[in-house]
C-alpha cells in the first residue's frame, strides 16, 4: 500500500504487526531486528487486559523493539464489565511510559461490550480514555471493528477526537470507517499475516498518515 506525500509522490505507508503472548510460541522471543529488517516501522503490543492480566512478554518486547528501532504502541484489552479507572491505572503502570523515543500513543482495544448497553458502554469508554490521557499525557487511540462500533456503541460520533485503528479484513481498497470519524489512522488488514522474526500468524497493520508524519507521531524525530 502507498500513500501520497505533500508533493503528490507515492510513498510506502508505514506497516507493522500487533502481537500478544500468542506470538511467543513455546516461549520463544520475537526477533525484532528481523521484523524491522523486513520493512516494518512499528508494532502494537498487548500490555494488559481487565484489572489483573499483564502480558508476560511486554518487558522483553518493549526493550528489544527499542533496540531494533521499531516504534512501539501498547494496548489495553477492555473488559467493560469491570470499572474503567482501575484498568486505565493498570495499563498506565505497565506500559513503561508513553512519551519516550519510538513511543506511539496508548491504545484502547474495544471489542467486548461486557454486557453493557450502548449508552453505558459509551460512558465507560469516555471514562477510560480520559483517565489514560491524564496518566500518560497523550491522546489515546481507539481500536475497534465496524460492526462492533455500529451495534455495541450505537455508532456513537462522540469519539472523533481520538485517532481510529480499525480492523477490517474484507479486502476492500479502504476499510469501513464507522462513528463519524473523518479518517482512519491505522488499519488492521488481516489477522493471518506472516512476518519474518515472528513465529506463526500475526495481525498486519498500516498507517494512513492521518496524524501527520509518522516519525513525529511515533516520537522518532
Amino acid at each position: 500500500m502507498s500513500i501520497l506525500t505533500a508533493t503528490g509522490i507515492a510513498a510506502a505507508a508505514p506497516t507493522g504487526p500487533d502481537v500478544s503472548s500468542w506470538q511467543h510460541i513455546d516461549g520463544r522471543l520475537i526477533n525484532w531486528f528481523e521484523v524491522r529488517a523486513s520493512g516494518n516501522n512499528f508494532a502494537m503490543v498487548k500490555a494488559t487486559e481487565g484489572m489483573s492480566y499483564v502480558n508476560p512478554y511486554i518487558v522483553p518486547d518493549s526493550l528489544l523493539m527499542r533496540a531494533a528501532g521499531v516504534a512501539r504502541g501498547t494496548y489495553h484489552y477492555a473488559r467493560p464489565n469491570l470499572p474503567p479507572e482501575p484498568q486505565a491505572a493498570l495499563y498506565a503502570g505497565v506500559a513503561l511510559g508513553q512519551n519516550g523515543p519510538l513511543d506511539l500513543p496508548p491504545v484502547l482495544d474495544l471489542e467486548n461490550a461486557g454486557g453493557l448497553p450502548p449508552a453505558a458502554l459509551v460512558s465507560w469508554t469516555h471514562r477510560y480514555l480520559q483517565t489514560v490521557q491524564a496518566m500518560t499525557g497523550r491522546v489515546p487511540i481507539i481500536y475497534t471493528y465496524p460492526n462492533f462500533w455500529r451495534t455495541a456503541m450505537a455508532d456513537s460520533h462522540e469519539f472523533t477526537n481520538y485517532p481510529l485503528w480499525i480492523a477490517d479484513y474484507r479486502g476492500n481498497p479502504q476499510p469501513e470507517v464507522p462513528g463519524g470519524w473523518p479518517a482512519w489512522t491505522f488499519w488492521q488488514t488481516t489477522d493471518s499475516g506472516s512476518i519474518p522474526g515472528i513465529a506463526g500468524n500475526t495481525d498486519l497493520n498500516v498507517y494512513s498518515g492521518a496524524q501527520g508524519d509518522f516519525a513525529h507521531f511515533a516520537n522518532m524525530a
